[in-house]
């Protein structure tokens, strides 16, 4: 489609890292949300920041979805900003643009409804399930997105971490 568009673009910080896809497994994979909308006590450490401080947890997401264009910080001031000068009735507006984006770069379904209207019902389970998909498809979105790209880059398996329990 874009025949003089170079195979690798640069990160910020000068890291050059391969497109999306070609880094981590399943990026690219169309298949269904790892979790549903209603399981954030699945992850119940990301469920309890996202109910006392939505705007890490988006700006975590966000700065993974943007690949790194956007930091977490300055998606997540902005986050805090709207929530605080609209009073939490516009932040829905500019998060689930970012649904949208994590959607098409996974090949997920838009569900159960429309993202505008999962974020303005459910943001924060829209939020904490947007947040364990990036962990399911082994990103860990508390390091951001260069340590990701250079982690992947330098060929550390990006699985899932391993469910563990209690035993003798």
């Amino acid at each position: 489609m874009y025949p003089d568009a170079a195979p690798y673009e640069a990160a910020p910080g000068g890291v050059v890292v391969a497109p999306v896809a070609g880094l981590f497994p399943g990026a690219g994979a169309s298949r269904e949300w790892s979790s549903g909308l209603f399981d954030c006590f699945d992850d119940f450490d990301t469920c309890c920041l996202t109910f006392w401080c939505p705007c890490i947890t988006f700006g975590r997401t966000a700065e993974i979805v943007d690949h790194g264009t956007t930091s977490c910080g300055t998606s997540g001031a902005l986050f805090a900003l709207i929530e605080y000068l609209s009073g939490t009735w516009c932040t829905w507006a500019y998060s689930c643009t970012y649904r949208g984006r994590m959607r098409a770069q996974h090949g997920l379904p838009e569900a159960p409804c429309a993202d505008f209207l999962v974020h303005l019902c459910c943001l924060p389970c829209a939020l904490c399930q947007e947040y364990r998909e990036l962990k399911a498809r082994g990103y860990e979105p508390v390091l951001g997105w260069e340590f990701n790209a250079q982690r992947a880059a330098a060929g550390v398996a990006m699985s899932a971490p391993a469910a563990q329990g209690m035993g003798r």
